[in-house]
């Protein structure tokens, strides 16, 4: 078994991930420019992608009761839980922030402009599991193929 294999794959996934929202364009309503730049949100979840072929690939190569396979299960729960709760508040929160600032823009309240927050960082539960069964996917193509 090529040693490379547990740190190539992870990489393959998330660049499979980041073509995959790329051709899924119209339908994440996001545009070309924040989706070259490994974008935080979108279909699928590039993160989700790469904690999953990375857990997929470290069970198939280090089996199961290996201290590697619990510590990237433990990173991948972490990653998977920030990318679907964490970032969806951050989300709600810059929808409001960007209110506020429209608010205050409109009574001519500010001396200054504030940039309008991002609205759209953290990932749908669909747009997860679709990140995580890529990975699974690209973890066991990659098992098989090396």
């Amino acid at each position: 078994m090529k040693s490379y294999i547990i740190l190539i794959t992870p990489l393959i996934a998330t660049v499979i991930a980041q073509i995959i929202k790329v051709l899924l364009i119209r339908k994440n309503k996001m545009s070309l420019k924040d989706l070259l730049k490994f974008s935080y949100a979108g279909m699928p979840s590039g993160h989700s992608a790469f904690t999953m072929s990375l857990v997929t690939i470290i069970a198939l190569t280090q089996g199961l009761s290996s201290p590697l396979f619990a510590l990237s299960l433990a990173f991948a729960i972490i990653v998977i839980n920030d990318a679907l709760r964490l970032r969806q508040y951050m989300s709600q929160q810059g929808a409001v922030i960007n209110i506020l600032i429209k608010d205050l823009n409109d009574d001519q309240f500010l001396d200054e402009k504030y940039p309008l927050l991002k609205e759209r960082i953290g990932h749908t539960k669909l747009e997860v599991m679709a990140g995580m069964i890529l990975g699974m996917t690209i973890g066991l193509i990659m098992f098989v193929l090396i």
